[in-house]
Order: structure tokens, then sequence, then C-alpha cells
């Protein structure tokens, strides 16, 4: 039985517990979110982790991208690229591995993995037949549910590219044209056969996998713009259309179910891509690609997709799949992951900000706590990545004073902090009165945050 399915027969599971007590919600909250699609719990019953939520009301998770090639197959780079995406606060993983030997890879993944761990089958069942032209219907089944039984969680499903879909998209005049690899394989699939996408004809026998093992169907955005310029086209909303249909068919048969979204879009377009999600598809939690809102960005994708990433987290995007240095250059280093984990962590946060996530607002408040008391140590427990910030420390002449090489003798914290205990010293209570406030910044304030937190 499906998380989903228990949650409309009003029975809260453990892993509804559990995921209400981290996101600081009632159980029962929740447990009525997830009947009603709008929030979900991935997680194979054959993959044994702590759950984690996604969608409505709860935080913002991160996704990392990580994979062979099949230019650079080395599995030992991409389990350690997996430590540290889990090590630097990803929620999700996506093995998009290409190449050879794709079930040891997975396999070696998913043991490793102790977060929700995504795949795109039809990677696999091309990568098996040699060619896209030789794939058959059952080729593609058949690897969703192997991938299934290993106990992958969510799986990329590009339903929405049908006949209609491309058919749309050849008259759009686009930039880029497709840009995803299952969508391209998909449309070259349908052009050489002339029929239909056996993902959207057999969408049926999708749902039996997934309702076996509980995987979450991430409907995937095939036909995503590739270029700012393609943003928001009647490719993209008719795939779009056709996914909402798809979702209450999920729902009808309580398969859980997200959406992913596009990749290019420019900064003034993204709150309405959300809308039009949420509202063609009845509030399905939202994965999005970045967003990039600009093409220049090469080596800096990262920084192009976080500025994205906070303006959709802020309007309801509920996951934000990470970019890296290497986008569209080559394969991700370890380096490479810590930094767009780090940036799309950044962003999902300055999004949790704005939408009123439980703990976001604690959490900055106490940060600006220690950086008036000149508390490095506090600084450092509370930053994303507090290597990275205890190393930059390490490097000042004066990495051991309550100053920094910036401001030094002229630093306003201290010079504020200096003025207030004067204030303190002089402004005794008349009458013997007492005060009880306790005034931000002081030992008092900074331990009542941290018991919060």
């Amino acid at each position: 039985m499906t998380q989903m399915e228990h949650a409309k027969r009003g029975r809260i599971t453990e892993a509804m517990r559990y995921v209400a007590s981290v996101e600081g919600t009632e159980a029962d909250d929740l447990r009525r979110r997830i009947a009603a699609g709008v929030a979900i719990i991935p997680m194979n019953v054959r993959h044994d982790f702590n759950p984690i939520g996604v969608g409505q009301g709860l935080s913002t998770k991160v996704n990392a991208n990580i994979g062979t090639s099949g230019h650079h197959q080395q599995l030992h780079e991409e389990l350690d690229k997996l430590r540290v995406a889990i090590h630097c606060g990803s929620e999700m993983i996506m093995d998009l591995s290409t190449g050879d030997a794709l079930d040891e890879v997975r396999r070696a993944i998913v043991a490793r993995c102790s977060v929700i761990l995504g795949t795109v089958p039809i990677y696999q069942a091309v990568a098996d037949r040699g060619s896209v032209f030789a794939l058959t219907a059952d080729d593609l089944f058949g690897t969703i549910e192997k991938q299934a039984h290993d106990g992958v969680d969510f799986m990329t499903v590009h339903c929405g590219v049908t006949r209609e879909a491309v058919r749309r998209l050849d008259g759009a005049g686009r930039i880029a044209g497709i840009v995803s690899r299952g969508g391209s394989m998909l449309a070259s699939w349908i052009a050489r056969t002339g029929e239909e996408n056996p993902l959207y004809t057999g969408f049926d026998r999708l749902l039996d996998i997934a309702y076996e093992y509980d995987v979450t169907l991430s409907l995937g955005d095939g036909i995503r713009p590739g270029a700012t310029a393609d943003a928001t086209d009647a490719a993209q909303i008719q795939e779009l259309l056709t996914l909402g249909e798809l979702t209450r068919r999920a729902r009808e048969r309580s398969v859980q179910v997200m959406i992913e979204g596009p990749g290019h879009v420019p900064i003034d377009q993204i709150e309405a891509n959300v809308q039009l999600e949420k509202r063609i598809c009845g509030g399905a939690p939202f994965y999005v690609l970045g967003p990039l809102t600009s093409d220049i960005g090469a080596g800096y994708d990262h920084i192009t997709g976080a500025i994205g990433g906070a303006l959709a987290s802020a309007a309801g995007a509920d996951v934000l799949c990470y970019l890296t240095p290497a986008e569209h250059l080559r394969l991700p280093t370890v380096e490479d992951v810590r930094d767009g984990v780090i940036a799309t962590k950044i962003a999902a946060h300055s999004g949790d900000l704005a939408k009123g996530v439980f703990g976001a607002r604690e959490r900055d408040n106490q940060m600006s706590v220690y950086r008036k008391m000149l508390d490095w140590e506090g600084q450092y427990r509370l930053a994303l990545d507090p290597e990275k910030a205890r190393s930059i420390r390490r490097l000042s002449e004066d990495y051991d004073k309550a100053v920094c090489t910036m401001c030094g003798t002229l630093c306003s914290m201290a010079l504020e902090n200096t003025r207030e205990k004067i204030g303190e010293i002089l402004g005794a209570p008349e009458d013997g009165a007492t005060h009880h406030h306790v005034r931000v910044g002081s030992p008092g304030y900074r331990k009542g945050r941290e018991l919060q937190h």
C-alpha cells in the first residue's frame, strides 16, 4: 500500500510522523496533504532511509545529479559525489548514469544513498538495446520494473512527449529544440515509428509498477525550454496539459506524483510558470531544473540557476535541481558538486524565508546574532558550508580576534557592542526597578534562540 493510499484511508504512517516532526507540522495535516496529492513522501518500499517530505507547507528540497558517462565511467568518483552531495545537504539524488554496467552502478548508489534516489529509466533501456530505434515498449517497462525492484524512490518518465506535443514543437521555431535527453529519445522514436509514446499509451502499466513499490512518478518535462527565448511556448504548455491529465489518473490509483519544470526561463516568467503548474496539475509538487535566468553564464551556471531557483522557490516550487559550474561544459567534479549543492541550498533557503517555512527565519535571526556578537564558531555552525566559512576565516591575520581584516579596528559590530555596553552601565533602571526585556544580541537572547532552533 502506498503512502497516498494510507493517507486517503485516514492512517498516519510512521513515515508521516517522522516527516511531520522534522518539518514542524502536525502529522494529520501532513496526512491530509498527502491524500490530496499536494505533498509526497518519495520512498520505495525496498529502500531503507529516514523519510523526507516534499510539497505544500514543507521546506524546499534540493536535488543533485550524479552518474557515469559513456565517455567517463568511474564509479568511485560518482560515489564520492554522492557522499559530498548528501554531506552538503541534498535531500534528493538522481543517478543519471549512461554507458556500461548500469545495474552495477545503480545498485552501488542505492546501497549508499541515505536520501531520496531517482533515475531516468529510458537511459538504461536505450543503452541496453544499443539504439533508441531498437527500443520496444516491453524493453522500457522491463527496465522500469527492474529499477523499482532495486529500490529507486522516484523515476522521471517523459509521458507528455506525445505526437501532438512534438507537432507543436516543430512549428514553434525554437532556438534550442529539445534539450532533454529522454525527451529527444522519445521524439526520435515517435518520428521513426509513427506510433504514440508508450509511456503515454501504457500509463496504466506504469501505474501498476509504481503502486507495487510506492515509486513516485516524476512526470518529466521532455519538451522543456533549453534557451530562455524558448520558454513558455505552445509545446511546453501542451506537454504540461498532458501531465495535468496524467496527474489526476495517478491520484485515482493512489500513486504519488510530482511534476518537473522548465530549465531556462527569463526572470519575469518564473512566477507565472510555477502558477501554471500548480493550477494545471492540481497543486502537485513542482520540481524545477534551475531554472536558469540567462543563457550566458557558462562556468557560473550554479549561480544563474540559484537566482532562478530562489525566485521559483519563493513562488511555490518544491524542489530545486542543482546546476554546477560545469553545466553545459563537461561532467562535474566532486568540487563542482559541492559548489552546485551549496548554491542551490542558498536558493532554497531564500525561498523558504519568503514562504515562511518552519525554522527558516529563526536560523537567519540566530546567524545575525552570532555576527553581532562576533561569534565565529556560532557562525560556522549555522553556515550552509561550515568548512568553507572556517577555511576563509583561517586565512585572516586576525582569525583568532574579535575583528576581521575587512574593517579591523573600525569594525561596526565591535563599536556597536561597545556603545551598547556603555549604555548598559550608564542607563541603570531608576527606583530599583528591574528590566526583564532581553536585548537581541545578548547572551540570553542567543541561548534562547539556540534552544528554540
